[in-house]
């Protein structure tokens, strides 16, 4: 068995082309989405976090918004990026939206990806510290946030505060027990994953990372997750970890779905440069009827290796469109692939 949802990246265009033209369909139709995959069978609805970009960006009202709408499917974040972020407020933001969902929050982070400006996190107020880069800036962030989650006292309290206080030092509120353990990290490299298993979060995994090997994408993927696991074991955490992978997965089902997908030539990994520095492996994308389908995947070593699958949405055509795609891998991919009884 094998969880699947599925992973938006909200884009919106005021094009005549897309079903998405606002910010506001845009987070209007990821609500009904994720309503519809949850009546589908889908186990998670998850939103990737852009800034300065038509694409979906603060992501708590939007995981708050789902968490009421629905009781059953798990939200999340593919994946925040923490150079950005006020660790503090961003427990409390979390906090407040797993509460509401129940404890279905399955909050992704990371260092994050080339954004759209130069050092877009300066103008949200941050700057590495000295001798730090952004990356460790990142890291930082996580850390402070991971502790806060834990839910223990460290501010000390006002001797005539407005409102009685609890005895001792006061910890931020709303406290979600349990959100602690439901923190994924978005690696890119072999050695953040293993940073991540050390501090006891779970791994999400996407269609890209360094091009450490040179070895097909799905290989160096699935060895990342090994690693992963081995560091997770070395570090003596008691709970089982989650490890996650995304996926450009399509069913040719109809006419519809070969005239979007039926002629892609991102049927092979590709290979570019995120900066000057930094060579990445991007993994490929699938496109072919379910029995085709099935013989493809069943040769991806990752997607074997992780116990939930994301699959990545064309969200720009609009629900009706995404509900068609996620039920065709539920209902004539999963099954036979085993991820499905």
């Amino acid at each position: 068995m094998k969880k699947i949802g599925f992973l938006s990246f909200g884009h919106w265009t005021p094009s005549p082309q897309s079903g998405t033209r606002s910010a506001a369909d845009a987070l209007l139709q990821s609500i009904d989405l994720a309503v519809a995959a949850e009546e589908l069978g889908a186990d998670g609805a998850y939103f990737r976090v852009h800034h300065f970009a038509r694409q979906l960006a603060s992501p708590f009202p939007l995981l708050a918004a789902v968490g009421a709408k629905t009781s059953k499917i798990e939200i999340g974040t593919g994946v925040i990026d923490m150079r950005y972020e006020n660790p503090l407020y961003m427990a409390e933001s979390a906090s407040a939206a797993d509460l509401i969902s129940g404890g279905r929050l399955q909050l992704g982070i990371s260092r994050g990806s080339p954004e759209q400006v130069i050092d877009g996190w300066r103008y949200f107020g941050y700057q590495p510290a000295e001798g730090e880069t952004e990356a460790d800036m990142a890291r930082r962030h996580t850390e402070v946030l991971l502790d806060t989650l834990r839910g223990e006292g460290f501010a000390k309290p006002n001797p005539q505060p407005m409102f009685p206080n609890p005895p001792g030092m006061l910890r931020l509120e709303p406290y979600s027990e349990g959100l602690r353990e439901r923190i994924w990290w978005g690696a890119g490299s072999n050695a953040t994953a293993v940073w991540a298993a050390k501090l006891g979060m779970n791994l999400q995994s996407s269609t890209l990372k360094d091009d450490e090997t040179g070895e097909p994408f799905h290989i160096q993927q699935a060895k990342q997750i090994r690693a992963y696991r081995e560091a997770w074991a070395e570090a003596g955490h008691s709970r089982t970890p989650r490890v996650s992978v995304s996926r450009n997965i399509f069913a040719l089902m109809d006419d519809r779905d070969r005239a979007y997908f039926g002629g892609s030539n991102n049927d092979g990994d590709k290979v570019g440069f995120l900066d000057e520095k930094t060579r990445a492996i991007f993994g490929r994308s699938y496109a072919a009827s379910p029995e085709f389908l099935i013989e493809q995947l069943k040769k991806d070593e990752a997607i074997a290796e992780a116990d939930t699958l994301l699959l990545t949405v064309p969200n720009q055509l609009g629900v009706d469109y995404n509900v068609h795609v996620i039920e065709s891998i539920l209902k004539h991919v999963a099954p036979a692939m085993g991820w499905r009884e």
